[in-house]
């Protein structure tokens, strides 16, 4: 294994999935980081679900750049499927990369979406990741 897959697989299990995760992906497109894709669907051992698929999943990875169009939208749809308790990885291009979102637009869009920002990943040379769970009910 290279060392480019080795961080990539090692990034895949920093996310926390485990065999038999349903993990719903949004957003995706020609940019995304394919290697990390693969290591993702072998740690849950199966194929990551699509916009189209309406199962209640256990997490959602959503790719998002800059003139996607607005984010807290993106992270309420986002939403729609995941079971409770369920997190949102959302994964943007790092600094320097077409497309950058600045962590100041996440942390403003995620409170508004009944989320917040538990941790962030830097999860490929391209892409880094941040972890959003719900806010929990009072």
């Amino acid at each position: 294994m290279s060392e480019a897959a080795a961080a990539t697989s090692k990034a895949a299990a920093k996310m926390g999935f485990t065999e038999g995760s349903l993990i719903q992906e949004l957003g995706y497109d020609d940019d995304v980081d394919f290697d990390l894709r693969d290591a993702l669907e072998d740690g849950i051992d199966s194929e990551l679900l699509t916009e189209e698929d309406q199962d209640i999943v256990d997490a959602v990875i959503l790719w998002w750049r800059d003139g996607d169009g607005d984010l807290v939208d993106a992270l309420v749809d986002a939403l729609t499927s995941l079971d409770d308790g369920g997190i949102v990885w959302l994964l943007t291009p790092k600094n320097g990369r077409d497309g950058h979102v600045t962590p100041a637009e996440i942390l403003e869009a995620a409170p508004t979406a009944g989320l917040h920002v538990t941790t962030s990943e830097g999860v490929s040379e391209d892409w880094a990741a941040a972890r959003l769970a719900p806010r929990r009910k009072s």
